[in-house]
């Protein structure tokens, strides 16, 4: 049976104006009133419940070329922008005719679901949305990152017509609800690597995406999952999460150590998701011969490393990752049925007017994994 067609409604209560952080240059973002979005054909819009921070916000916050451009590639923030792109709400305003651009995706929205939608909105007309690959779409508009696809850190904000959405349940907690998005790369990471029951498997970098992909892997039952990180505490979550082995590659020789315990091979998997340039040259070295290197990372600077391993000196199998596409219903199925681990990993919950508290807490990483911001107030906890 089709699903009920979508309701339009034009809400008579949201205000002219709203609060949202803006971003106009490296260093430069802005807590500032602004014009409240509304629903055109098509389009939804939502009060923000929460918005988590993520790696990529502060890379971008820095001046990271691979977003303001620079190193021979092309700007790819729009600015002046509102960034987020780790938000959940409830929807206020609803456009006519939305289940008409619904590609992929829940349908038959209402006032009052709590919903999420995926980090691309496609246009749904090029090489890789009509074949089914809608996350490389080369017109690339990512939630908070340019200003047609504006994000989360503001009272209100659009999802476009074309946008992926889906409902959630209203009684997953809001510390889980917001882990969607990052799980959701976290799946697609994992699915990347392809991981079997005689793999031994590491990943490195566990915040909240590599805890994540901490969940996913032990899921495949791997004969060995090992995790990496600087941060104890945050080996700790690893360990408590699922993995097998947890080292500290400042406390320990983690190529010699992995090499030890594999017969002087190495390991099969490796998944880099530090987002660190010595974590990719580790890598390398960790992995046996015709391994396979997932890269999950957004790098702030151009990375180098000794090419010769992955050609002459190994065969490698080298793969990226990007978003989380296909990935949301069983991550949002999982988290809510517990199957996920998720228990610690929100550390801190500010309301909006604090961003650059919470910006500097996930930039140190010292006592923070996830930090969430509450653009409306009341939804944080009493």
């Amino acid at each position: 049976m089709a699903a009920e067609r979508t309701k339009a409604y034009r809400a008579t209560d949201l205000p002219e104006k709203m609060q949202a952080l803006v971003a106009y240059a490296p260093g430069d973002y802005r807590l500032e009133e602004v014009d409240t979005p509304r629903a055109g054909e098509g389009e939804i819009i939502i009060r923000v419940e929460a918005c988590g921070i993520c790696a990529g916000d502060l890379k971008a916050y820095h001046g990271a070329p691979s977003f303001w451009g620079g190193a021979g590639t092309a700007p790819y923030i729009k600015a002046p922008m509102i960034p987020g792109h780790e938000f959940i709400g409830y929807i206020v305003e609803i456009g006519e005719n939305v289940d008409d651009y619904a590609h992929h995706g829940d349908t038959g929205f209402q006032v009052g679901d709590r919903v999420i939608s995926e980090q691309i909105v496609p246009r749904w007309n090029d090489l890789f949305s009509t074949t089914g690959r809608y996350w490389m779409d080369e017109q690339h508009d990512v939630y908070g990152f340019q200003n047609n696809v504006n994000g989360g850190f503001a009272n209100y904000m659009k999802f476009p017509k074309g946008a992926i959405n889906f409902k959630l349940p209203k009684d997953i907690p809001v510390e889980m609800a917001c882990l969607i998005e990052p799980y959701a790369c976290s799946k697609h990471g994992v699915d990347r690597a392809q991981i079997s029951n005689e793999d031994v498997v590491v990943i490195s970098g566990v915040g909240v995406i590599g805890l994540g992909m901490v969940g996913f892997a032990k899921r495949r039952n791997p004969k060995k999952l090992i995790a990496l990180d600087l941060n104890d505490k945050r080996l700790e979550k690893a360990k408590e999460f699922g993995a097998d082995e947890v080292l500290n590659p400042s406390k320990v020789d983690v190529v010699e150590h992995i090499k030890k315990q594999t017969g002087g091979y190495g390991a099969d998997i490796y998944i880099e998701v530090a987002g660190h340039p010595n974590s990719v040259q580790q890598g390398l070295e960790i992995l046996r011969k015709m391994g396979r290197f997932v890269e999950f990372s957004v790098f702030k600077d151009l990375v180098e490393v000794d090419w010769s391993i992955i050609s002459d000196r190994k065969e490698l199998d080298v793969l990226g990752g990007h978003l989380g596409p296909y990935c949301y219903p069983p991550t949002i199925e999982w988290i809510a049925d517990g199957s996920l681990p998720t228990d610690g990993v929100v550390t801190h919950e500010l309301p909006l007017s604090e961003w650059k508290e919470g910006f500097d807490m996930v930039d140190s990483g010292k006592d923070s994994i996830k930090v969430v911001l509450f653009p409306n107030e009341e939804y944080m906890k009493q």
